[in-house]
């Protein structure tokens, strides 16, 4: 099988960043076309209260998914490491280490979701038209957690060294299985959320097994048997020491939008499915950008492997480049068409709750497609930080700028009159995104200005070993 591994030491990274990124941006940007196919096909042809359903559980879903995709960068990080300084041995055991992990995390994942559905729901204050529809929805979707998983630490193996291509096509494979079963299950048979959950279920049943077919069959830098799978254990405690960090500042984010969801609740069911629809929308702008971010991670750990300070500087700086180009194309682009693309979501409203449900997605997009660069570069720094090894500094940061701001602005300035509306509540988005960038820029400067390798004392040694 050909090995699409790639070079992420040397040549041009212009070129090899912008190639490696824009399947890594298709591949996320395909996870969340499910999602939004999931709300377009139920705001079409589902019940009136299906979009809102689904949009109530996104910061649920997204709380633990977010979790789990942490500890997957450490995987991909180690691994990335491991590919830039030729260490096969050490790369074989986070292999087998990280599949373990998936396993074991997904199922657990999987357990809580389905017990716990209802009771996060009605912690966040769901409302009383939508939790029997979001519910239904919440627990077939936990059961597609742990394909999932096995589909995100396998891709983030094939990414490490190089390969983002074959990640892309199985998952394009799984996404036109999902679309065709959504258009089935709620359009001919009438299953509504349920339908649209289960479909998912079974598209990343295909995703998780294409990943795992993928992986039996490759012989280049890495292979995997089935029969040496076992963890590794220091080799896990590596993946947890990146990974798990990242996986509780992702979380971080998702506790912090139940909050937000939370608050948005209280402004009624309208503006519920509004800013549902314009979440939906903003994301394919934050999978562009964090597609640059993580490609910065992947190529800063390879060349912090190989001892190539210049390189990692290099990466950082074309990745921020591409960042608010991304911004900038996909944002006029989303803004020109804004409300042709809300309606997709609520077409199937009454008029008077469509007009106010637009509004709000209107009022949202606006304020993220403005603004939305400074989350760009706020994840960069805590990928390029992660990349150089230092996973723990970006997550406390994210705990005290993101989480921190967004709960004392939800309880100190949103409930003033003047200020207790859709503006008033995500005009905190860019303020915390913005002071937390600004402190993740100057620890990323710090402890890149540490960065010392001895390149001729390793040369020596290699010179003494061969």
């Amino acid at each position: 099988m050909k090995t699409h591994e790639v070079d992420l030491t040397n040549g041009n990274f212009y070129k090899k960043i912008f190639f490696y990124a824009i399947p890594l941006f298709l591949t996320a940007a395909l996870q969340l076309f499910y999602n939004a196919a999931d709300l377009v096909v139920c705001g079409l042809f589902g019940s009136g209260n299906s979009t809102g359903a689904i949009s109530s559980t996104g910061s649920i879903s997204g709380f633990l998914v977010q979790f789990s995709m942490g500890i997957s960068l450490g995987a991909n990080a180690i691994m990335a490491k491991c590919y830039g300084a030729n260490e096969k041995e050490k790369g074989q055991r986070v292999v087998y280490s990280s599949m373990i992990i998936s396993i074991v995390l997904g199922l657990l994942i999987a357990t809580i979701g389905v017990i716990f559905a209802d009771d996060v729901l009605e912690l966040i204050n769901a409302r009383e038209e939508f939790i029997d529809l979001s519910t239904t929805y919440l627990r077939i979707f936990f059961i597609s957690v742990p394909f999932f998983l096995i589909f995100n630490f396998g891709a983030s193996l094939f990414r490490a060294v190089g390969d983002s291509v074959r990640p892309f096509i199985f998952l394009t494979i799984s996404g036109v299985i999902n679309i065709s079963l959504n258009a089935l299950f709620v359009i001919v048979f009438k299953m509504d959320v349920a339908g649209v959950a289960i479909a998912t279920v079974i598209s990343q049943f295909f995703c998780a097994t294409l990943i795992v077919i993928s992986l039996l069959k490759y012989k280049g830098f890495f292979y995997f048997k089935i029969k040496e799978l076992r963890l590794h254990k220091a080799e896990a405690i590596e993946i947890f020491q990146v990974g798990l960090p990242a996986g509780i500042q992702n979380s971080i984010f998702s506790l912090s939008n139940m909050i937000i969801q939370s608050s948005v609740n209280s402004l009624g069911s309208s503006v519920v499915s509004g800013v549902g629809a314009s979440s939906s929308i903003e994301g394919f702008v934050l999978t562009a950008m964090n597609a640059f971010g993580q490609s910065a991670m992947v190529f800063a750990s390879a060349n912090y492997g190989a001892k190539k300070r210049d390189n990692i500087k290099k990466v950082i700086w074309i990745s921020a480049m591409y960042i608010i180009l991304s911004n900038l194309v996909l944002g006029v682009i989303i803004l020109s068409v804004r409300k042709e693309l809300l309606y997709l979501y609520v077409k199937t409203q009454e008029d008077v709750i469509r007009d106010a449900s637009i509004e709000a997605g209107i009022t949202k997009l606006t304020i993220m497609m403005v603004t939305y660069f400074t989350c760009g570069y706020m994840h960069l720094c805590g990928f390029a930080l992660r990349g150089i090894g230092k996973s723990t500094p970006p997550m406390v940061i994210t705990l005290a700028g993101v989480c921190g701001i967004r709960i004392i602005w939800v309880y100190t300035i949103f409930p003033l009159p003047e200020m207790h509306n859709v503006f008033g509540l995500m005009i905190s988005y860019p303020i915390s995104w913005t002071i937390t960038f600004t402190i993740n820029f100057i620890l990323l400067v710090y402890f890149f200005k540490k960065i010392k390798f001895d390149n001729t004392k390793n040369d020596e040694l290699e010179t003494i070993n061969a």
